[in-house]
């Protein structure tokens, strides 16, 4: 029971304060894209983007740095833009990983321009509007909290969440997940070997209707139907398929 405790509260940490870009003040972009032949404006397009919505984009060499990010490299997200193109389509793959490597967001964009330049920046665009204005916290903090919830060994009281919410898993027959209420507004669905849940449900003015955040960084809608949540998944063309997650 106690390690149940620490592990919700190291998630509830982790999901509160790391899991949004929206969350660092700082962004990095590599000094050159790997997947790319060239660089085709797409990082000065990002970076445009980037400083509009209030992020401070720092060169790719640490040296030159200021000092606060030299200080606690974990207030900065990598931005990197990886080529995911297909046979008919240039698409992109924006992702935002942490300063422990570990994947924070990632936003598909695709576009049907053949031209690679204008393509490939008209993918990128696609992108943007899933990119949040900065709302920085302090990410030595959140590091500092849930390393200390984790390696805790005496027992004391945590508040968390009720034992039914803890214990109710849903499975569409190829994942097993468990529904994790956050509070009165909003809910997880998250499996139980990742630390970024599968998709966030917050409350709609509609009884059991809910604006959805999957784990790629796209939204849609997801509701309750005869004790089943319903997530309606994005398509790439367009359309959404639905995908049935029953009560275990």
């Amino acid at each position: 029971m106690k390690k149940a405790a620490i592990f919700i509260l190291a998630f509830t940490s982790l999901t509160a304060f790391a899991q949004k870009v929206s969350d660092y003040k700082y962004v990095t972009l590599p000094a050159k894209f790997e997947t790319f032949k060239e660089d085709y404006g797409l990082g000065e397009l990002l970076t445009k983007t980037l400083r509009s919505k209030n992020y401070i984009v720092i060169p790719a060499d640490k040296l030159q740095w200021p000092s606060e990010a030299k200080d606690n490299p974990c207030n900065v997200v990598l931005a990197d833009i990886i080529n995911d193109s297909g046979f008919l389509r240039n698409k992109v793959l924006v992702k935002f990983k942490d300063c422990n490597d570990k994947e924070i967001q990632a936003i598909k964009g695709a576009s049907s321009i053949k031209e690679y330049k204008e393509g490939y920046q008209d993918a990128l665009k696609q992108t943007f509007v899933s990119i949040s204005p900065a709302n920085p916290t302090n990410q030595t903090m959140v590091q500092t909290k849930i390393q200390e919830t984790t390696v805790s060994s005496t027992p004391q009281s945590v508040n968390t969440p009720s034992s039914d919410n803890l214990a109710v898993r849903f499975s569409n027959g190829k994942m097993d997940l468990q529904k994790i209420q956050m509070d009165n507004s909003q809910f997880i669905l998250v499996s139980p070997n990742s630390s970024s849940p599968f998709a966030t449900f917050k409350t709609t003015t509609k009884n059991d209707v809910f604006r959805v955040k999957l784990q790629n960084g796209e939204s849609t809608l997801g509701y309750f139907e005869n004790g089943n949540i319903i997530i309606e998944i994005p398509q790439s063309n367009g359309e959404y398929s639905k995908e049935v997650f029953s009560k275990k």
